[in-house]
């Protein structure tokens, strides 16, 4: 049986590899020259960047895809888990590093903040319960199965569910257990990890706390992209074929089952096929004679970013891997993103630097950073009169808190914005995680990973059940593997 992939995003990739276990004939096809989606490199005037997602989080979900391949293959996935996960400046001088240990942590916080490190501990502990009590479900499992709600975890996910936060907003909960605003700041952070507003999102996701500051922050050796080149291996290592520089023109379905793709007006016969594109051009371009499930397809954007890819002629003994310079006013940068659609004059700044634990990321004696502001998705901003504008707030922001002139130590630059981030990855105006989740049921409106109306027709990655980001695009992917049938 032949299995059509439409797109090389870590979910499709992903995809592929659980389908091929599976005994498919796997095809990936994909319109870049490279694999990866967002999860993509590049190199410039001897630096490399890591072109997207910078966090690594639960790396047994790529463990367990390294573990497919054949007895044979020899390829390795090295990585190590970091003893902190993020430097937090503010304003004010007040400098906090937040350690992988919620032990250690919470003495950091008690010490620089004077909050009791027990408030921290506990906080942590209570984002332990929700996680590990809601995970199974909203996470692992199709919720747009009645199965799900007939498993063994549901009753214990239903005993608690009191206890997730469902029916107040991350700001209120965090608010209620942290008290310190600074605290709070902080944790309200967790909501740009799916693209949302902390004022808004329900406080179930406080759960994400979990992963990053108790399970453990870890990096790869040879950079991000490693997950990328390393499951692309493994992929090929089963047989999947893949195919770059190729544009889809349509799914193809006949009597309510998928059978296949057009590319170049050819029909491309398949039993099985999986879109790891943007739902949104998925429907519009790929499906455009199939009904439309606008509801879906009309929910609010997550944010997207802006980012500035700087390689800087020295080191900053200051700064880590993970760098966070918060804003004056939090609140109102996310009323700016999410209800003027425009960015505040004092964003929130995200510095990554690989080269921090990968050396030769930049030349001797310098640095590769990523430089991260959130902002709205494209609803047609005037983004070449705003991103002059917030390099240069980004510039004095920096500036002023590290104490040197940023700008005369740029030695090279590159920029990807909303506008190239749709053009490049197909996601709908540039959001980085499809819808948002600024709505206590947001779990339940995201498109399902299969078609409710279209046989052998499923759907992997971030703009899909259960969301964006690496590891819940690798569960997507677990997600399909569970509902597709084995190969005949």
């Amino acid at each position: 049986m032949k299995a059509i992939i439409i797109g090389a995003g870590i979910g499709g990739i992903a995809t592929s590899i659980r389908l091929a276990k599976k005994g498919y004939d796997v095809h990936i096809y994909e319109q870049n020259n490279y694999m990866g989606g967002k999860l993509s490199v590049f190199e410039q005037d001897g630096f490399r960047f890591d072109a997207g997602p910078s966090l690594f989080t639960l790396p047994e979900l790529v463990d367990d895809l390294m573990a497919f391949q054949k007895e044979e293959s020899t390829i390795k996935f090295p990585y190590k888990k970091l003893d902190e996960s993020c430097r937090y400046f503010w304003e004010d001088g007040k400098q906090l590093t937040a350690y992988t240990q919620p032990e250690k942590f919470g003495a950091e916080v008690e010490k620089v903040l004077g909050v009791p490190a027990e408030v921290v501990v506990n906080y942590i502990a209570k984002s332990e319960f929700k996680y590990e009590k809601s995970a199974k479900i909203f996470l692992e499992k199709s919720l747009h199965k009645s199965s799900t709600f007939l498993s063994k975890e549901i009753i214990p996910a239903l005993l608690n569910i009191y206890k997730f936060g469902l029916f107040q907003n991350m700001n209120q909960v965090n608010e209620h257990q942290l008290k310190d605003s600074k605290l709070v700041q902080l944790f309200n952070r967790f909501a740009t990890y799916n693209g949302s507003d902390p004022y808004q999102a329900p406080g179930i996701l406080t759960s994400i706390a979990n992963l990053e500051l108790n399970r453990g922050t870890f990096y790869p050796e040879e950079g991000m992209y490693q997950i990328t080149d390393r499951l692309t291996k493994v992929a090929e290592s089963l047989g999947v074929k893949i195919h770059l520089n190729t544009k889809i023109e349509k799914i193809a379905v006949d009597n309510k089952k998928a059978v296949g793709i057009y590319q170049n007006k050819e029909l491309i016969p398949a039993d099985l096929v999986v879109s790891n594109m943007d739902i949104y051009p998925t429907y519009r371009k790929l499906l455009s004679d199939q009904k439309q499930p606008e509801n879906t397809l009309n929910q609010e954007r997550s944010s997207s970013a802006l980012i500035f890819y700087w390689g800087i002629d020295r080191e900053f003994e200051q700064l880590g891997l993970h760098n966070i310079f918060f804003s004056e006013d939090y609140q109102e940068e996310f009323h700016h993103i999410f209800k003027s659609k425009t960015i505040a004059p004092d964003p929130t700044i995200y510095v990554n630097i690989t080269s921090k634990h990968t050396p030769s990321d930049a030349p001797k004696g310098m640095e590769n950073w990523f430089v991260m502001v959130n902002v709205p998705s494209n609803s047609g901003q005037d983004w070449d009169k705003i991103i002059p504008e917030i390099r240069t707030s980004v510039l004095d922001k920096l500036s002023r808190m590290l104490g040197k002139d940023i700008a005369n130590h740029i030695k090279t630059e590159n920029i990807l914005e909303p506008r190239t981030i749709e053009s490049k990855t197909s996601s709908h105006q540039g959001a980085l995680y499809g819808s948002s989740s600024n709505n206590r049921y947001a779990a339940f409106l995201r498109h399902p990973n299969f078609h409710q109306k279209i046989e052998g027709l499923y759907f992997s990655g971030g703009s899909v059940h259960p969301g964006g980001g690496i590891p819940l695009c690798l569960l997507s992917a677990k997600i399909i593997d569970d509902l597709s049938p084995e190969a005949k």
